[in-house]
Order: structure tokens, then C-alpha cells, then sequence
């Protein structure tokens, strides 16, 4: 008899930073498969979605920055990876910030200012659809949860 726990989900969970500058937002190249993302990476246990974000931007841009507020919460599970929940913060306004980063060239070899509109060629698309709604979420002050990088009104059609 199983037990009723067995039947919890255990999510991964990552925490990416979104970094807005006009139009335009930071994005990180990985260097394993030439990846545009931004910058961020999985939470570990016992860690909060907010504190990985700062550890990860700390790690990948050299930059000591909080996570502001959420702007996505994504239910994006994958076959492989099983179920997974991606948190997307505002981490403010570089600012001055910009000209202090430093990449983790290990994971990282390039950094750049992208269009918004210029994201979905730079990445898959429900990545670019999580990014799009997270910049959207970022100028009008509200907070997206999606499922799959979209609204789930829009794939229960």
C-alpha cells in the first residue's frame, strides 16, 4: 500500500534574473550548446527561489543584486527532467552595474544587451515566450504564472 506522500510532486525549481534596459534585456550565452538564456540556474534544497537567483547572478556576472519581485512563475515539465517550476525575478536597473560585470567563464562566454523583439531568434520558443511575458510583467507591474512559457487560458484551447 503506497503511501499518500509517494504521490507529491517534487519539482526541480530554477531562478533566472531579468535585467531590463529599454526594450532591450540581458541575456547570457552558456557555453555548453551556444544557449542564449538569462542568467540563473536551478535552486538547491533547502534554498529559496529568491536566494538562488542572487547566488546565480553573483555567480555567473560577479554582481551582488536581490531579486526584487517575481515576475513569471512557469510550470514547464519535460520528459526527461521530470516536473519543473521556473521562477523569473526583477532584479532592478543595472545602472552602473553594467560595466562590473564579470562572467563566469566556465559556464559563460558572452553577455549582451538583446531587443525584446530579437529574443525568439536567440532561443526555443517557450524560453522566449517565458522572457517575453516576463518583460511584459516587468512594465506593467504585475505577476504571470504560465504553464509551458504560456497562459494556461491559452493552452487549454
Amino acid at each position: 500500500m503506497g503511501n499518500a506522500a509517494d504521490k507529491f510532486a517534487t519539482p526541480r525549481m530554477a531562478a533566472g534574473a531579468l535585467f531590463v534596459d529599454g526594450d532591450r534585456v540581458l541575456m547570457v550565452r552558456k557555453t555548453y550548446g551556444e544557449r542564449w538564456d538569462l542568467p540563473g540556474g536551478y535552486v538547491d534544497i533547502g534554498e529559496s527561489p529568491g536566494a538562488a537567483c542572487k547566488r546565480e547572478v553573483a555567480e555567473e556576472l560577479g554582481l551582488d543584486r536581490q531579486a526584487v519581485r517575481p515576475l513569471v512563475i512557469d510550470w514547464a515539465p519535460r520528459e526527461s527532467e521530470g516536473d519543473k517550476v521556473l521562477w523569473i525575478f526583477d532584479c532592478g536597473a543595472l545602472g552602473e552595474d553594467a560595466q562590473r560585470i564579470r562572467l563566469d567563464q566556465t559556464e559563460l562566454d558572452r553577455w549582451e544587451w538583446v531587443p525584446i523583439d530579437e529574443v525568439a531568434a536567440r532561443t526555443i520558443p517557450r524560453l522566449a515566450r517565458r522572457i517575453q511575458r516576463a518583460y511584459d510583467a516587468y512594465q506593467t507591474g504585475a505577476v504571470a504564472y504560465l504553464e509551458h512559457g504560456e497562459s494556461p487560458a491559452m493552452t487549454s484551447r
